[in-house]
């Protein structure tokens, strides 16, 4: 099978650009070449959507709505007849013939290619992790997060006895952002907006255990922020363990790296990413994380008009050291690409990518935030730092209506203490059978494991 009909012909066009990949790095590619009459772009995304993820964990924690930071790829372009939006998902790419193919055997050709597919979840070999926890790097997996702590609440709104076999146990596997800003945000959700929902439930005694295996959460960040991060997640009643790694996630428990086992049914996975399936369906070389190696001007070596850009790639940075998987890294690149595939069709030469450093921030609940901002990541934190980071994540949201949306969520959970939707519309992820884990029983919290050293 060949190109779809798409809007227009193909024909009345000089130049076709495929996209793989509708997130912060493909949408960025779109946008500027679709800014070019002669140049037909056709953009593949498994979803309809450009979902903002960033956002995610305020979806998950009942901050945000879905639609809030969901937007429809086909809406986004509907003013411009020489974007064509495909719902596919990619198995196959052959750089050399710069065509990508669906397994029903749907494919598409261009003169150039750029593969933007972004990342999923690395549990890194962890025994049940992909089974049975809930990652965090799609509108998916947010809403059926959202869905299992809703309906922990609400089985043990019914029946407290849950209580005693872990149902308010929340692990979080990672202290990288993901896992800072889950934590924090539902330290606020227990201690703010559940007792005004679940009168009979008595929220101290929820446990959220954030795990990191190394020595400091955000490690990134200067060794001032670590202290501020961990004063402040520990002010919001999260516990944290460092220096301990989760070794297994059963259905009703998580055993750690230092032999105890905690009672749960509900593990956040933000322990790290990977490359998207599609970049093992390339014929290339795998390198870290399983992405693909590119040269500076971010194209393969060796074959002309192919692209990656995104968490797809190890971008080459300062140094030896790639740039990190990061939603401006991608914005940018995806831009950048497409700087260079117009300056290609024009007979030019393409330009190194360079990155446009303009810091790193992490939200770490209400009125707290890390932020170091400028060339020199000048460092600064609380109300200052959240108001950086409200600004930042709305400027980079798609579309007015979604800014204005998501200003007015967050000044409402800013001044009252009802939250964002509370709706549990994910029935398969509420359904617990506590009858199915004989590993752990009730009186496993006998071996539960203690906080250790933080960063304060």
């Amino acid at each position: 099978m060949t190109d779809p009909i798409p809007r227009t012909s193909h024909n009345a066009y000089a130049h076709r650009a495929v996209i793989v990949g509708g997130g912060f790095a493909g949408l960025g590619c779109a946008r500027k070449l679709a800014d070019h009459d002669d140049i037909h772009v056709t953009l593949i995304d498994r979803n309809n959507y450009h979902q903002f993820q960033p956002l995610l964990y305020q979806v998950a924690t009942s901050q945000l709505a879905g639609t809030d930071i969901a937007h429809s790829l086909r809406g986004v372009f509907a003013d411009q007849d020489n974007v064509d939006v495909h719902l596919a998902e990619i198995a196959r790419v052959d750089p050399a013939t710069r065509t990508v193919s669906t397994a029903d055997g749907a494919s598409w050709t261009g003169d150039v290619l750029v593969i933007a597919a972004g990342s999923r979840p690395n549990f890194f070999g962890t025994s049940g992790a992909p089974e049975n926890s809930f990652p965090l790097y799609s509108l998916d997996d947010a809403t059926r997060l959202r869905s299992r702590i809703l309906g922990l609440f609400e089985q043990v709104d019914q029946d407290p006895s849950l209580v005693e076999r872990g149902a308010l146990n929340i692990v979080i596997v990672g202290g990288g952002p993901t896992g800072v800003e889950v934590a924090g945000a539902l330290g606020d959700m227990l201690r703010m907006t559940v007792p005004s929902e679940y009168r009979t439930l008595d929220p101290s005694k929820a446990r959220i255990c954030l795990f990191d295996h190394g020595d400091a959460l955000l490690k990134p960040f200067s060794d001032s922020a670590h202290g501020y991060v961990a004063k402040v997640l520990e002010e919001k009643g999260v516990e944290i363990h460092l220096g301990t790694g989760v070794a297994e996630v059963g259905t009703g428990h998580a055993r750690f790296s230092d032999g105890t086992v905690l009672a749960t049914r509900c593990v956040v996975w933000g322990g790290g990413i990977k490359a998207a399936a599609v970049a093992a369906n390339c014929g290339l070389a795998e390198g870290r994380g399983g992405r693909v190696d590119v040269q500076p001007e971010l194209t393969l070596a060796g074959k002309p008009g192919v692209y990656f850009a995104g968490d797809i790639a190890n971008i080459p940075g300062s140094g030896d050291r790639s740039l990190p998987q990061l939603g401006s890294v991608a914005l940018q690149s995806g831009a950048w690409a497409a700087d260079n595939i117009i300056a290609g069709f024009k007979g030019k030469e393409p330009k190194p990518f360079r990155y446009k450093d303009k810091g790193i921030m992490a939200m770490i609940g209400r009125g707290a935030a890390i932020a170091e901002v400028g060339k020199h990541h000048h460092e600064i934190h609380g109300e200052l730092a959240h108001m950086a980071w409200l600004g930042v994540h709305a400027s980079l949201m798609t579309g007015t209506r979604a800014k204005i949306e998501a200003f007015v969520d967050w000044a409402w959970d800013g001044f009252t203490k009802a939250g964002g939707p509370h709706v549990l519309d994910r029935g398969d992820a509420a359904e617990i059978d506590w009858d199915d884990d004989p590993t752990v029983l009730p009186s496993a919290h006998e071996t539960e494991p203690q906080p250790s050293g933080t960063a304060a």
